[in-house]
């Protein structure tokens, strides 16, 4: 298993995804406020989780397809953290490009640091607990979006996202492996 490719080529697929979305439709997400991305977050990790619960699932987009979105949301959520001008005027695909490389690195950084502490247990963890600790961590967002984005002691909003982004693409390894097995 060579995570750091495995852990590529999961990014590299919900990239590919962002940037034609991008061609398609612009950057209208770039009107999304924070609470806005949260939520959007929110609702693929809720319909996984009741998918996971009740076993049931009536929308054909796969699970797999939900944490691609995940982790697209949370670039998002970066990006919309630092001022970019006029959120009604698009941004041209190479600059949104740009703007995931950078994010899409700065994310890849925390893994390498984390996993090298942690010693990979992320490979130990269930779907399930992927799916919890997003949402978790959305609720942490929300909390702190109440406190006006001030923290005493926390990570703030940014670490939140690069953590759901991780989990995001823990579980897409995992799903991938699966699928290979």
């Amino acid at each position: 298993m060579d995570t750091l490719a495995q852990y590529h080529k999961a990014f590299a697929d919900s990239k590919d995804i962002f940037i034609k979305k991008t061609k398609d439709y612009g950057t209208s997400w770039r009107v999304l406020r924070t609470i806005s991305v949260v939520d959007q977050i929110f609702i693929k990790a809720q319909r996984i989780r009741t998918i996971q619960e009740t076993g049931v699932q009536k929308v054909a987009d796969s699970i797999e397809g939900e944490f691609k979105a995940i982790v697209n949301y949370g670039i998002i959520g970066m990006i919309q953290l630092q001022p970019n001008g006029n959120p009604y005027t698009d941004l041209p695909v190479n600059e949104v490009e740009e703007l995931y490389t950078k994010y899409e690195k700065e994310v890849e950084e925390t893994m390498l640091a984390k996993n090298h502490d942690y010693g990979e247990a992320w490979r130990d963890m269930s779907q399930e607990s992927f799916v919890d600790l997003i949402l978790t961590k959305l609720l942490r967002i929300k909390q702190i979006l109440r406190n006006q984005g001030k923290t005493l002691i926390s990570e703030g909003i940014d670490a939140n996202y690069t953590d759901i982004i991780n989990y995001a693409l823990f579980a897409l390894i995992k799903i991938d492996e699966s699928l290979h097995s």
